[in-house]
């Protein structure tokens, strides 16, 4: 399964990936709903940037309204290009395969355009719910966006 979503942002492309892959930055992206916490031994100051890229990260923790562990990440960074765009190649507890790439424009006018693309596959106890998870994910990323785009006006 797979979708894609835009936005436009008000602000220059530094601030934004600045903001998009830090810890801080992907959290409030993901609140109230989600909050994701990085591995202990990876520091509090961990950026994707910093993550090192082909190997995992260790699992990062899914949490329901911040609270609630209800799943993790095996993080894994396969590719980035500072600045302007990463891919995420992971595995889930809930998901056998999961693919995020985001790619960040800059555009003339000086804002800048999220792309975000994904990639998924259920493990096999949750393939009876895919029909969920293909509304509920792009729902997701559309909540991230508006608050991407609220954090820069």
């Amino acid at each position: 399964m797979e979708f894609e979503r835009n936005v436009v942002v008000n602000a220059p492309i530094e601030k934004v990936w600045a903001r998009v892959v830090s810890p801080d930055g992907i959290n409030d992206e993901m609140r109230p709903w989600l909050t994701m916490s990085f591995p202990r031994d990876a520091g509090a100051t961990t950026t994707i940037e910093d993550v090192p890229l082909g190997e995992q990260l260790g699992r990062v923790w899914l949490r329901l309204f911040g609270v609630v562990p209800f799943d993790y990440d095996h993080l894994m960074i396969a590719e980035l290009e500072p600045g302007a765009r990463f891919r995420e190649e992971s595995t889930m507890l809930s998901m056998k395969r999961w693919a995020h790439e985001r790619i960040l424009t800059s555009l003339p006018d000086g804002r800048s355009e999220v792309r975000d693309r994904i990639a998924f596959e259920p493990r096999v106890l949750l393939r009876p719910a895919s029909f969920v998870l293909a509304r509920l994910l792009p729902a997701l990323f559309e909540h991230r966006h508006r608050k991407l785009q609220r954090y820069f006006g």
